[in-house]
C-alpha cells in the first residue's frame, strides 16, 4: 500500500498510526496538496489528502473511509467495536475530532490565502473549535480507563490525539492547555506511544503555488 500525504495533516497521521497499530506496511509519500498537487492528481483527482493506493492499484479517499477498509481487513483487531451502542459512541467522537480539525484547517487557510481575512468566520471558527473541546473535555472526564473504550487506544483516542497536537501547533493562541486538562493529559498518554511517536511532523505553512489549491484536510 501507499500513503500519500505529509504527517502534519492530522488527518494522513491518524491513518499512518492506525497501520502502525494494525502492523499493515504501507510506503510513505509524503506529497503536499499544495506543492505536489499534480503528483497527487493520478490517485486522487480531488488532489487532496489522505489517499491510500492498495496493493491492486486502487485508490481509497477522505480519512473515515480508509479506516472503514483498514478495519475490515483487520477484523477482530479492528480499532472500534464493530456494532452497538460502544461503535455509536466511538464514531460519534471520531465525527467530533475530525470535524473540530477540519475547522482548525480552515482557520489556517483563512489566514494564508486571503488577502483580506473574515473575522466573523474566524470568530466563528474558534467558536466551533471551542465548544467541541469543552464536549470533549466534558466526555473524557467521564471516562476511567487509560483509554476512551478501554486499556488500549482506538480511533476515537488517535483522531483526538492527532487534532489536538493540530491545533496546538498551528492555533497556540486558540489551545489553552489550561482549560481542557483531561484532553490535555488524554493527548500526552497517546503521544507517549511508540506508534504515534514514530509518526510526527512539526507543522509548518507552504506557500500554494495556486489559489486553485485544495487544503490538506480530507473533508
Amino acid at each position: 500500500m501507499i500513503l500519500i500525504g505529509q504527517y502534519d495533516s492530522p488527518f494522513v497521521r491518524r491513518v499512518a498510526i492506525a497501520l502502525r497499530f494494525y502492523d499493515m506496511h504501507y510506503e510513505h509519500r509524503p506529497w503536499s496538496v499544495f506543492g505536489d498537487p499534480e503528483k497527487i492528481a493520478p490517485f486522487n483527482p480531488l488532489r487532496r489528502v489522505p489517499t491510500l493506493v492498495l496493493d491492486s492499484g486502487e485508490s481509497l479517499i477522505e480519512s473515515g473511509a480508509i479506516l472503514d477498509h483498514l478495519d475490515e481487513v483487520a477484523g477482530e483487531k479492528a480499532l472500534i467495536a464493530r456494532s452497538g451502542d460502544q461503535r455509536r459512541h466511538h464514531l460519534q467522537l471520531c465525527a467530533l475530532a475530525t470535524g473540530l480539525g477540519e475547522k482548525a484547517v480552515s482557520l489556517v487557510y483563512e489566514r494564508v490565502l486571503h488577502d483580506h481575512q473574515s473575522e466573523t468566520w474566524i470568530a466563528r471558527c474558534r467558536t466551533q473549535i471551542g465548544a467541541v473541546l469543552t464536549t470533549l473535555e466534558a466526555a473524557r472526564e467521564q471516562v476511567k480507563t487509560p483509554f476512551w473504550f478501554g486499556a488500549a487506544p482506538g480511533h476515537a483516542d488517535i483522531a483526538v490525539a492527532c487534532m489536538l497536537r493540530f491545533i496546538a501547533e498551528a492555533h497556540p493562541g486558540v489551545f489553552d492547555p489550561k482549560a481542557w486538562p483531561s484532553l490535555v493529559a488524554h493527548a500526552a498518554a497517546c503521544e507517549a506511544l511508540e506508534h504515534f511517536q514514530s509518526v510526527q511532523q512539526p507543522f509548518t505553512i507552504a506557500a500554494p503555488r495556486s489559489d486553485d489549491d485544495d487544503t490538506d484536510a480530507d473533508s
